[in-house]
């Protein structure tokens, strides 16, 4: 039963997503006029969370999947990422700079992960939204990427599919200027819902996979898997909050083990997709300018 925001004629609504790995999946929009909650926020930091949510009442029919104004299912909370979790990660980033080749190799052994500042809401697109590629930048790629849904109690109570828009040249040209690479409109993907942890597979099984697509052809292809993680989630959730409360829940995403090689770089008009199992895709078209 996994959640998702979405909107509807009455607005933005929370809802059920009902078989969401079926041809027959569908949205059914949920009344909260009488709920103890009035937001996907709210309600993912309920310490009933998974009995209210099956129990709330529906507002009107379920929406076919086709039909569904898919939002992404955040609303307050911040958005934070983790960065050089995986080897692949690790590898990519000395690539890019030869300058801080040696911070990132010695960030993945770090007791200390990198962690940064991605995403307001409004900076984030659901699925079948648009993203962004700077105009100043040259070399730009998505990051597929875990999501951690983290409740304001500091529990990680979901997971949804994440992607870190990143410009390589920007960062790679001075670590400094990370913050401009990562963080500006439309940065980061979320969605299409989130899944709830006993609907998700075993850490070790989930499995990452990301495609591109230009002008109806695949140009890239890759895929990875959690098990490649160096790091665990509860330990990167702990980094998080150290010092740092998160009154309203957070995202953290937990870094990407698929980047494409040197020569790859997003065009206006790509079509990203990004798949992560026990969720569900997430499918942005990418916009410039």
């Amino acid at each position: 039963m996994p959640l998702a925001r979405i909107l509807t004629a009455k607005g933005v609504q929370v809802a059920r997503v009902l078989n969401a790995h079926s041809a027959s999946g569908a949205a059914q929009p949920l009344d909260l006029s009488n709920a103890p909650v009035k937001s996907l926020s709210e309600l993912l930091s309920h310490p009933d969370l998974i009995a209210l949510a099956e129990n709330l009442p529906a507002d009107g029919a379920p929406i076919p999947m086709d039909q569904v104004n898919w939002l992404p299912p955040i609303d307050d909370q911040e958005v934070w990422a983790a960065g050089v979790t995986y080897k692949r990660s690790q590898a990519a980033r000395m690539e890019e700079s030869e300058a801080a080749a040696s911070c990132y190799d010695r960030v993945y052994t770090a007791a200390r992960p990198e962690i940064f500042f991605k995403a307001t809401p409004g900076r984030c697109s659901g699925h079948l939204g648009m993203l962004r590629i700077r105009e100043d930048a040259h070399w730009n790629v998505p990051e597929p990427e875990l999501a951690l849904v983290i409740s304001k109690r500091g529990e990680i109570v979901g997971f949804t599919v994440g992607n870190d828009m990143s410009s390589r040249d920007i960062e790679g040209d001075n670590p400094l200027y990370l913050p401009q690479a990562k963080l500006y409109n439309q940065c980061c993907g979320l969605g299409p819902w989130i899944a709830l942890p006993h609907e998700m597979p075993a850490r070790k099984e989930i499995q990452i996979s990301l495609s591109i697509q230009r002008n109806e052809e695949v140009v890239f292809e890759g895929n990875t898997s959690v098990a490649q993680m160096a790091r665990d989630f509860e330990d990167l959730v702990q980094w998080l909050l150290r010092d740092n409360d998160m009154h309203q829940g957070a995202f953290l995403l937990t870094g990407t083990g698929v980047v494409p090689n040197s020569d790859f770089t997003l065009q206006r008009g790509d079509i990203v997709d990004i798949s992560i199992s026990g969720i569900g895709t997430l499918t942005n078209t990418i916009v410039q300018g």
